[in-house]
């Protein structure tokens, strides 16, 4: 019979004492546990599916003008140096024949978050998922987020943040699409 896999909270027992911490000091008896919880939690995304979590919510509307939502919050983790990066994306999309359950958008937003990420592939995957569900004239994502990895350590600014953007089909091809996008984000309540 094959030995048991070490668990992450073993490992993260052992990575504790490699930094030269007390793994049985009393606050730090229950963190590998509460670790290993935590990061299935924000890495949760590879678990979920676009299928199941759009579950449905299409519905066939006539309806072709420009629908937005703006500020979803994000949180994820950087791949490079597993920290967190955190920010607001904007998606606008041009129904074609049929628009998604506004609830979802988020959904797939957190579905990529939950994963170990970069900002620039995040924002494009969101903008394929939503192109890939509804089939739209056009999608338009653009994320701001601001890096741990940037705030923390190396260059250690804190105000500093990324804006990457992603424009599939009218919100590439058509210049007053994307301004029309960029200028409603733009504008605040």
């Amino acid at each position: 019979m094959p030995a048991a896999q070490p668990t992450i909270a073993e490992h993260t027992r052992h990575v504790l004492e490699l930094l030269g911490e007390d793994s049985k000091r009393e606050g730090l008896v229950k963190t590998p546990a509460r670790y290993e919880n935590a990061l299935r939690f924000i890495t949760s995304g590879y678990h979920k599916n676009l299928k199941d979590l759009v579950n449905g919510a299409l519905f066939h509307v006539h309806c072709d003008e420009m629908v937005i939502i703006k500020d979803i919050e994000f949180f994820s983790t950087c791949e490079h140096h597993l920290l967190p990066f955190f920010g607001k994306m904007h998606i606008a999309y041009l129904p074609k024949d049929k628009v998604i359950g506004l609830s979802k958008i988020p959904r797939i937003v957190d579905m990529f978050a939950r994963r170990l990420q970069l900002q620039e592939r995040l924002t494009q995957q969101v903008a394929e998922a939503i192109e890939e569900v509804i089939s739209p004239r056009g999608v338009g994502v653009l994320c701001e987020a601001q890096h741990f990895c940037m705030m923390m350590r190396g260059v250690e600014k804190q105000s500093s943040s990324t804006v990457t953007s992603t424009m599939l089909g009218s919100f590439r091809s058509r210049k007053a699409t994307r301004d029309e996008f960029l200028s409603l984000v733009r504008a605040r309540n």
